[in-house]
């Protein structure tokens, strides 16, 4: 009788796959693992498991997502999680059918980003510089603020993803460096271009670390490769320290903390750009979506640029 692989096993299999096929960074594992643990779960309970739980059972896990409160884009992601497993599992012959593909995912429309003014962003901006230049504080704390400084300039430049910007080398900061290159989703690499703002915060900030350096002659981190470096496990600035001061500089600039956010700057950068007269796939391009459908959902800023040129230059247009 043939032993029946363990959700465990199977899971793991299943991200190996996505790592090594599709280029899956941490994150997005990360994101996998947490579903179909989740799903695990539920099935252990009702006696089932990834390899033997049928379209009906699966019916029954969305239903509990619902009953447990999960907005509809949740239920929509565990959805995609368990399609791509038992997609992977017919095409490894571990199982002889695909029960998830037959369901249909909730109803949900797709919500516009959060965006901040060209207002807000130059409000921060300015605060974070302030708070850069001041003397009256120790080194560590005015490196600190320069570091920030300099985080929200190349983010705001180029509209990385946070997890992109964090893990910048330092060799992104040479002085004659115009265009970085970008490590994104699925290990793809991609060339932005620098502003001259964000090209003076990073050299100000990397002279900054530089002295530091000699003051501290042992430190471990001034022989970092990251341009961000921290004492943490990735040996790079995380997510997560970017966002809390990022919400406390939202604070000092006179913004609601809870309206700002790393991929809230990504937003703005992409939606100035398009309200500008950017194109559409340059904006694409840039932040490094694959389907242009993705930046499709900044559309509505171009549809009301649109209308205000034929409102404000059209030669019939009422005055």
């Amino acid at each position: 009788m043939r032993v029946k692989p363990s959700d465990n096993k199977l899971t793991g299999l299943f991200l190996d796959m996505l790592a090594a096929e599709q280029g899956a960074g941490p994150n997005t594992l990360d994101a996998y693992r947490r579903d179909l643990t989740d799903f695990s779960e539920f099935l252990g309970r009702v006696g089932r498991s990834f390899a033997d739980a049928e379209t009906q059972v699966l019916r029954d896990y969305l239903a509990d997502l619902d009953a447990r409160g999960f907005k509809s884009t949740s239920v929509a992601r565990r959805l995609s999680a368990m399609r791509h497993l038992y997609r992977f599992l017919l095409n490894e012959r571990i199982r002889g059918d695909d029960p998830a593909a037959i369901l249909s995912g909730p109803k949900r429309g797709r919500g516009l980003p959060k965006v901040l003014s060209i207002a807000d962003v130059d409000r921060m901006l300015r605060r974070a510089k302030e708070l850069s230049e001041t003397e009256e504080v120790s080194p560590s704390k005015r490196l600190r603020s320069l570091r920030l400084y300099c985080l929200l300039e190349v983010l705001y430049a180029t509209g990385l993803r946070v997890s992109e910007l964090v893990a910048l080398p330092r060799t992104a900061a040479k002085r004659d460096a115009r265009m970085i290159v970008v490590r994104g989703k699925g290990n793809k690499e991609r060339l932005v271009p620098l502003n001259d703002a964000s090209r003076q915060a990073m050299a100000d900030y990397l002279s900054a670390t530089e002295a530091a350096k000699t003051e501290k002659k042992k430190d471990s981190l001034a022989a970092s490769k990251w341009l961000f470096p921290s004492f943490g496990e990735s040996g790079h600035l995380t997510r997560q320290h970017f966002a809390r001061d990022l919400k406390e500089l939202a604070v000092a600039s006179g913004l609601q903390a809870r309206l700002v956010s790393p991929h809230v700057l990504r937003h703005a950068f992409a939606s100035h750009l398009l309200h500008n007269g950017a194109d559409l796939r340059i904006v694409q391009t840039l932040l490094g979506h694959t389907d242009i459908s993705t930046t499709q959902i900044y559309t509505h800023v171009v549809e009301e640029r649109l209308k205000s040129l034929v409102r404000d230059l059209h030669p019939l247009a009422e005055k």
